[in-house]
């Protein structure tokens, strides 16, 4: 089949901590903990989940003494778990004094993220921003210089502002907000070049909080330099609507071949998962074919056809198993995540979706016979009946499995 997107951006790459990001690399998924940094073994516990789900680089606010100094520690406890995913520093505002002040935090992170808009203000930003580009080339770790709608360099807007008005034909406010995103990115990249800090070691992302203002600021980015870049809404929301306007938003950028890590920012339910976004960023790399996680279930919405809920109950089952079997499949079983499983609810589409995936079952619908075939690679390779037919689907599922990716490809070669 032949794909609509467009040719990959090839960024310079950029290694954190044994990641690579750009330069061709897949697209690294990310995201950030939410707990207060300073309680070790909470934040050192929400990583580590984290990282099981999937996130191949994980961010931390870095925000006062008591966070900074914490940053070993976290760096240590995730070690001893085994834990191996590279840990990012977010600062803002004082981050220059934390790094002077905790060089053991410098050392024990895998990146620096600096907003060049908070990072100081007047005669201090240039100092302030040079004090953590020094750090980074002390330590030997990449940066990435995080530009955010929300607390832009109001003197280069303002100057920008100002220079349109003077034009001749001055273009919409929002076109100026973005070129000083824009510019405020790539002007802090070069001044940290000019300070010694390679390409290789810079990342960049506009973060805002519209669809269309995140397409258009990094179209504009990706024209206009080389280094790597991160996409994601600042703020996207909770529910639905953070995924929604997430995957529209960074759907586009990315089938413009723009882009090489992302992250959903949503807003977690009270108490809830904060994986979601993890998976969130999973399912819209798979999708779009950019990457594969784990297998992908085709299951139907469901209508006056499948008034029985069996069909819903085993896609979630299904579902569930491959969530929960993944991590040792992913070690076992290389090439799994590549798999298409299809359960369906009715004869209209059942079998003939179950013959386009690896493994699929075709549920009996309102009024059908209480028969449930399977078919394997494209064929009908038996049919299940009476109660136990999510049992008896999951055995085949993990013995299909086993004989394709394990004893019985280890014995063909």
């Amino acid at each position: 089949m032949t794909s609509l997107i467009a040719p990959r951006r090839i960024s310079v790459p950029v290694n954190v901590g044994g990641v690579m990001v750009g330069g061709g690399a897949p697209i690294v998924v990310q995201s950030m903990t939410n707990t207060d940094t300073a309680d070790i073994e909470g934040t050192a516990s929400q990583i580590a989940s984290l990282a099981r789900a999937g996130s191949e680089i994980v961010r931390i606010t870095v925000d006062r003494d008591e966070a900074a100094a914490a940053v070993p520690h976290i760096r240590d406890r995730l070690a001893k778990r085994g834990v191996k995913v590279p840990i990012v520093g977010d600062f803002h505002y004082n981050g220059h004094k934390l790094l002077g002040d905790h060089p053991a935090c410098g050392e024990a992170l895998d990146k620096l993220r600096i907003n060049p808009g908070n990072v100081g203000f007047k005669d201090k930003k240039d100092r302030q921003f040079g004090a953590i580009v020094e750090t980074a080339l002390r330590y030997g770790k990449p940066v990435r210089i995080g530009v955010n709608w929300g607390s832009l360099d109001q003197e280069l807007l303002t100057h920008l502002m100002d220079e349109n008005a003077k034009s001749a034909s001055p273009k919409p406010a929002r076109a100026v907000m973005h070129e000083a995103i824009v510019q405020s990115a790539i002007l802090s990249a070069e001044r940290a070049e000019e300070m010694g800090l390679g390409a290789d070691r810079i990342v960049l992302s506009a973060k805002v909080s519209a669809v269309q203002d995140l397409i258009a600021v990094n179209t504009l980015l990706a024209q206009r330099c080389r280094y790597a870049l991160h996409l994601g809404l600042t703020e996207a929301g909770m529910g639905s609507k953070g995924i929604v306007a997430s995957s529209a938003a960074m759907g586009i950028v990315l089938q413009m071949g723009i882009g090489d890590t992302i992250r959903y920012s949503l807003t977690p339910e009270p108490g809830g998962d904060r994986t979601l976004e993890v998976r969130a960023a999973q399912e819209l790399l798979q999708t779009m074919g950019l990457r594969s996680f784990s297998p992908i279930v085709t299951a139907c919405p469901g209508c006056g056809r499948t008034t029985s809920a069996v069909f819903q109950e085993l896609a979630r089952d299904v579902q569930n198993m491959i969530r929960e079997r993944m991590p040792e499949w992913r070690q076992r079983y290389p090439g799994v995540e590549a798999l298409n499983f299809a359960v369906m609810g009715c004869i209209v589409n059942g079998p003939g979706e179950s013959k386009h995936a690896d493994i699929g079952i075709s549920l009996p619908g309102t009024g059908e016979q209480p028969a449930a075939p399977v078919f394997i690679d494209g064929k009908k390779a038996m049919t299940l009946r009476g109660p136990n037919i999510t049992t008896e689907f999951k055995a085949i599922v993990e013995d299909y499995i086993e004989k394709r990716f394990g004893a019985g490809v280890r014995e063909s070669v």
